[in-house]
């Protein structure tokens, strides 16, 4: 039987697997991608006999090619929190799906295995940008604040590690970082000794010095807008970035644009951390764009569409 591992690159997608794998060791081939390539499960295989996990990916998104996965008889396993939509009801497809904007796909496969890897999951929590979630789960650990800042660390240096246009913008591809993450079964461990941490350090810091040179487009009392140019940092730290300055103004929400070579535009949104809602519901209004409730984005807004979404924000987000 073939076996498939399919996950966002992203923190949560990464430590999701890292915990799964790490009490249920199998050898899989490894489906992943950018933290924006959410098509993902088109590219497993049609096999007559395989079994596929999938970690925080959309159904919604990838409905089509679950569908013909389940008619020929493969069987599918789905942890996500993500929207969803209709969720299909076969006896080939095991889901652990929950939507609620306090969780995410490491806090459900937490759940699903009692806990015995938390610490990765509370890692994944704190780079989805919810600390409260992660503060919660950690309490069990007994962690002291400098051991749990690491945590949060990890988190968000995985996070912004998925971010851009192409493989050709991360530092590590994601397959090989989660690879590097592997053979740890203590997060810590991988934080103070792996030579992957130390490099995602140093490119971090870089990155957010360029970004805290810029200034907002917007910024009232809805919420601030940045825009960025076409440069591969403005792609890797949108999303750590669109994190902090939710937490420095939690009644705001907050869009990062940047640039895409062809013209259109990236944007990454966050509702306001005091009413984590709206995000998704904004972000598919327009071709390209789909996420969750508190965080979501749009790949390729043309640029006479700008305009348009800007006063959506606003609406969506007005007090």
């Amino acid at each position: 039987m073939e076996r498939y591992d399919v996950f966002n690159g992203d923190a949560d997608g990464l430590c999701a697997l890292q915990q799964l794998r790490l009490h249920e060791p199998t050898a899989a081939t490894l489906v992943t991608g950018v933290k924006r390539d959410i098509h993902l499960l088109s590219r497993v295989p049609q096999a007559a006999d395989a079994h596929v996990t999938v970690l925080d990916i959309s159904l919604d998104s990838n409905r089509e090619a679950l569908n013909a996965l389940l008619q020929r008889g493969i069987r599918v396993r789905w942890f996500d929190h993500h929207f969803a939509g209709d969720i299909p009801d076969h006896p080939g497809f095991e889901a652990h799906i929950d939507t609620a904007p306090e969780v995410c796909t490491s806090l459900i496969v937490d759940a699903h295995l009692g806990g015995e890897y938390r610490a990765w999951a509370v890692a994944a929590a704190f780079g989805d940008n919810l600390a409260q979630s992660a503060r919660k789960a950690a309490e069990a650990l007994n962690l002291n604040d400098a051991a749990l800042g690491e945590l949060q660390t990890l988190g968000e240096l995985l996070n912004y590690n998925a971010y851009g246009e192409s493989l050709a913008d991360l530092h590590f591809a994601p397959d090989a970082l989660y690879r590097a993450l592997h053979p740890y079964a203590d997060p810590l461990a991988f934080f103070r000794r792996a030579p992957e941490a130390q490099r995602l350090r140093e490119g971090f810091a870089a990155d957010m010095a360029h970004a805290g040179s810029r200034e907002p487009i917007l910024d009232d009392g809805v919420g601030r807008v940045f825009r960025w140019p076409c440069e591969p940092w403005a792609r890797r730290v949108m999303g750590v970035y669109a994190n902090r300055l939710a937490n420095e103004a939690p009644e705001k929400a907050t869009a990062l644009i940047v640039d895409n070579a062809d013209g259109t535009l990236r944007i990454s949104v966050r509702a306001p951390l005091a009413r984590p809602q709206g995000a998704d519901d904004l972000c598919r209004a327009f071709p390209s764009g789909g996420g969750r409730k508190a965080a979501a984005g749009i790949n390729e807004l043309p640029e006479t569409e700008l305009e348009r979404f800007l006063r959506a924000f606003r609406v969506a987000f007005m007090p």
